[in-house]
């Protein structure tokens, strides 16, 4: 059975994610958990596992930089499939504690991030404390004793692991936040020939020239590309030098697309197309 590589521990959104997204594809994968995404990464660039899931960019939060940088840097990896994935947190203890018994509560800093309206109106007095991981924060609290009083803010899956119970559903001020994943394989295990939903390209302008990125975007415009996401970067090589990460809407015909990209390279520093893949949404978990 092939094997894809995740970001631990078991538990986090990241293994959450996999998990669904195991159920859902026609060749599921092993799990093998990494404790940092660039591990991940390497490890499918270097062959020691046929895949890697990776966060890339949250609703709230922000983009990876992690993941955009090493997918910028790599000249094997390439995209094959994304998960949208919505965030649901939990506020989970021993099932002996009630919501009066509180005394603190564990999780990472985006999760209390994204709780603090929550936390405030109904914890306002309570010890908030943060922890490397949701699946940690759930561990500490199945570590405890009950008079103790400690809660965590957690996936349902870290407080099924842990064997905690659940206090409150769905805390999160923001009903719509929302975790992208990618799907990461070496290129040649990928096929790039038939267009899915949506391309992934990086590409390196000339940014000493007025009007640079204005041209690459006209190449797009012209021809109907419709572009769902860009995001710059730096290039690493000297200051004020970029790169440019664009999400292409792939649902019109192949040549038109083929033409926008080859234009645009001939018009950066260089390009790279990582992969043309389709989204899925997940749904009903």
């Amino acid at each position: 059975m092939k094997r894809m590589g995740i970001l631990g521990p078991r538990g986090t959104h990241s293994e959450a994610a996999a998990v669904y997204l195991n159920k859902v594809v026609a060749e599921p994968m092993d799990l093998v958990i990494y404790p940092e995404i660039y591990e991940v990464l390497n490890a499918v660039e270097t062959g020691q596992i046929d895949a890697g899931f990776v966060p890339v960019e949250n609703s709230l939060e922000g983009s990876i930089n992690i993941t955009l940088d090493t997918l910028a840097r790599s000249d094997n990896l390439i995209v094959s499939r994304e998960l949208i994935w919505s965030v649901h947190n939990q506020l989970m203890a021993k099932a002996e504690v009630k919501i009066g018994d509180i005394k603190r509560i564990f999780s990472h800093a985006q999760p209390i991030s994204q709780c603090r309206t929550y936390l405030q109106k109904n914890f306002p007095l309570v010890e908030i404390c943060t922890t490397s991981s949701t699946a940690k924060a759930a561990e500490i609290v199945a570590a405890s004793k009950v008079e103790e009083g400690l809660a965590a803010i957690c996936t349902k899956r870290a407080g099924e692991i842990n064997g905690l119970s659940t206090i409150a559903m769905e805390i999160q001020d923001n009903m719509s936040n929302s975790t992208r994943f990618f799907e990461v394989r070496r290129g040649e295990n990928c096929q790039t020939n038939n267009y899915k939903s949506k391309i992934l390209i990086i590409c390196q302008i000339y940014g000493e020239r007025a009007g640079a990125l204005c041209e690459v975007l006209e190449e797009f415009a012209f021809r109907n590309v419709n572009m769902t996401r860009i995001e710059s970067r730096p290039a690493r090589t000297k200051l004020g030098e970029y790169i440019f990460f664009f999400d292409l809407d792939s649902n019109i015909d192949a040549k038109i697309i083929d033409e926008s990209i080859e234009a645009v390279r001939k018009k950066c520093v260089w390009l790279k197309n990582l992969g043309t893949f389709d989204v899925i949404t997940a749904k009903n978990y």
